[in-house]
């Protein structure tokens, strides 16, 4: 593995625990917010800065998110997202034991799943370490690109009061800026296209912020915060082969792998949130 790569590794292991830490500082700060409202956008987030926690979650999730631009600019996108992924694991531990929220069985056991799902797409991944891999096809990306950021509006105009619903909706923007980000690395030198793709990189990311503050505001945490995150991590995932045309195992058995870790995290997103945590609220 190049040493490009393996800094790329390193970075996303940094962005990993930036992350999940982030995710409870915005939370703990949202909750003494008042409820996000999608007409008075700038209001809401002026709000939310208002609370100190709150900004510190942002400057730590900004730290990360500066790790994951580099981490994709440096390794390939599934293996820089795997790694990412096997992070969701602490979501747990560091809900128990750092910001102690009680964690129920059936999270833990979500939580493990969608973990152990996505790391295991990491055995599948020889042939995609040894280089970047940062050219796509362009109505591949523009696809994949409308595609989710579709699905995430039809969740938050239908699901404007369900904490998950809005965590798997800014988890789809943020999987789109994600694979832009990727695109936008593959651009040698300024264009009329790269400027449009720092655009969507911004406009996408704070978007799903606003999203994410009001899925953490409705809660539950533990699951919103998996939700949000498994959803941007399958879709990165599956962006790899499919806009960045990383090669696929070759062999049955790891493509029957890689095939089963999607089954898992799709197992464990239908275990999240637990039946009647989901917390109602108007805008």
């Amino acid at each position: 593995m190049p040493l490009s790569v393996q800094l790329g590794v390193l970075c996303a292991v940094l962005t990993a625990l930036g992350s999940i830490v982030g995710f409870f500082l915005k939370h703990k700060g949202a909750l003494n917010a008042p409820l996000v409202d999608w007409r008075r956008p700038l209001y809401s987030t002026i709000e939310l800065f208002k609370s100190p926690v709150y900004t510190l979650g942002c400057v730590v999730a900004t730290t990360s998110w500066g790790f994951h631009v580099a981490a994709l600019a440096l390794a390939p996108i599934s293996l820089v997202q795997s790694v990412i992924a096997g992070g969701l694991v602490l979501i747990t531990v560091v809900a128990d034991r750092v910001f102690g929220h009680s964690v129920s069985r059936r999270e833990w056991i979500g939580v493990a799943l969608t973990a152990a799902g996505l790391a295991f797409l990491a055995a599948t991944l020889e042939g995609t370490a040894d280089e970047a891999h940062s050219n796509y096809l362009p109505w591949v990306f523009a696809t994949v690109l409308i595609a989710s950021s579709v699905a995430s509006i039809a969740l938050v105009v239908r699901g404007t009061s369900n904490g998950p619903a809005l965590a798997v909706a800014a988890g789809l923007l943020w999987a789109g800026s994600d694979i832009t980000i990727k695109a936008l690395t593959g651009h040698s030198s300024a264009t009329v296209s790269g400027a449009l793709f720092a655009v969507i990189i911004v406009v996408w990311s704070l978007v799903a912020l606003l999203i994410s503050a009001k899925s953490l505001q409705l809660g539950p945490v533990v699951p919103v915060i998996a939700l949000t995150s498994a959803t941007a991590n399958v879709i990165t995932i599956a962006a790899g082969p499919i806009v960045f045309q990383e090669p696929l195992p070759e062999e049955p058995a790891a493509l029957l792998v890689r095939l089963a870790a999607f089954a898992l995290v799709i197992t464990a997103a239908a275990m999240t949130p637990p039946p009647g945590s989901v917390v109602k609220a108007t805008a």
